[in-house]
């Protein structure tokens, strides 16, 4: 069945449990088959975790430290890498992820009380990198912006990563972190057709948003990377010249690329997309990226899993940095200042100046 404004329409079987359902229409009558679209409601829990930022080791990150206000994503995106981290909250990685959301209200004080710690010693955290920090039901949970607040106060350098134009809400927390270079937002544009990202994307914010959300930012001195990201193969690597040309105009200084990664059950979610959504598109993607990834569809090497390896990796990276080159998105990379670091009270109290 069709599900109004979701990327996934089913739930592909959680890997780590037992038991699965499948639905069996065979034993309905006809009358009793509702073809019709269906609406899920979006489910929101509190998230008990007692710890707010994890540490990761790949080599092929750029940061270490990353900080997740939500657990699942209503934006809903087909091609989401983080859909597999649902299943370990015992929920699926298709419909669940965007519909069954956990989210941290305690978020802000877990961010204070672990830059207190005197073993911390400053480097650069990033939100999010998993779910995005921005994505809708931040405007009533504000989990986001608090702990902006506490990394504002504590001079402590934040890496923002999203698609969603709400970002610009809080610009006057980045606008003042940017002028001690403790900021830098990172937006990502997967292409700039709507038509397109309406049915990848479902609930993201539309490319014209994002587009003009690099531009305030950029207006008001905030640093911006443009992260063309995902590249699909036969379906949005012809956008690169345009997207990168948009981007330079809006503002951003800097941009980057990842190729499609389909771990776990996000193969599965995908395909089925792609067979629901794009049919004409879906032999050409399929052929294309197991050309990408050594025949496969999925390649989880460090090193290649992020830039895929072959005749068309290598034309989709030389067309990249050819057009990064002439839009002058190939600045020095941003450095973050780490040394005006100011560790805060865990409780949240002012210090005392004497």
């Amino acid at each position: 069945m069709d599900v109004i404004g979701r990327g996934a329409d089913f739930n592909p079987t959680n890997r780590f449990e037992r038991l699965a359902t499948v639905d069996d229409w065979e034993h309905l009558d006809e009358a009793e088959i509702d073809d019709a679209p269906r609406k899920v409601a979006t489910e929101l829990y509190d998230d008990q975790s007692q710890s707010i930022v994890t540490e990761n080791n790949s080599p092929d990150l750029s940061f270490r430290f990353s900080l997740n206000p939500y657990r699942g994503c209503v934006h809903g995106c087909s091609y989401c890498y983080a859909r597999p981290y649902h299943e370990f909250l015992g929920f699926s990685a298709g419909l669940d992820f965007e519909t069954k959301i956990m989210v941290k209200r305690d978020a802000a004080a877990l961010f204070r009380k672990f830059l207190a710690q005197p073993s911390w010693k400053c480097q650069l955290i990033v939100m999010s990198g998993v779910t995005d920090c921005y994505q809708p039901i931040e405007r009533q949970f504000g989990v986001t912006r608090a702990c902006l607040q506490v990394a504002a106060a504590a001079n402590q350098p934040l890496g923002m990563i999203t698609k969603n134009a709400l970002v610009t809400r809080d610009l006057d927390i980045l606008a003042d972190m940017a002028t001690r270079n403790l900021v830098q937002v990172n937006i990502s544009v997967t292409s700039l057709d709507q038509t397109l990202t309406r049915k990848m994307e479902p609930r993201t914010s539309s490319p014209a948003a994002r587009l003009r959300a690099i531009r305030e930012l950029t207006d008001a001195g905030v640093p911006v990377h443009v992260m063309t990201a995902p590249i699909i193969p036969g379906l949005n690597d012809s956008e690169i010249p345009k997207i990168l040309e948009a981007a330079a105009e809006a503002g951003a200084s800097g941009a980057s690329y990842t190729i499609l990664r389909l771990p776990h059950g996000v193969q599965e979610i995908f395909l089925h997309w792609l067979e629901q959504q794009m049919p004409e598109a879906k032999e050409r993607v399929e052929s294309r990226l197991r050309a990408v990834r050594g025949g496969e569809l999925n390649d989880s090497q460090f090193g290649t899993r992020m830039r895929g390896e072959g005749l068309i990796a290598q034309q989709i990276d030389q067309t990249f940095r050819v057009f990064r080159k002439r839009h002058q998105l190939d600045r020095s990379e941003f450095r973050f200042d780490t040394t005006q670091f100011r560790r805060p009270d865990p409780n949240g109290r002012q210090k005392s100046l004497f």
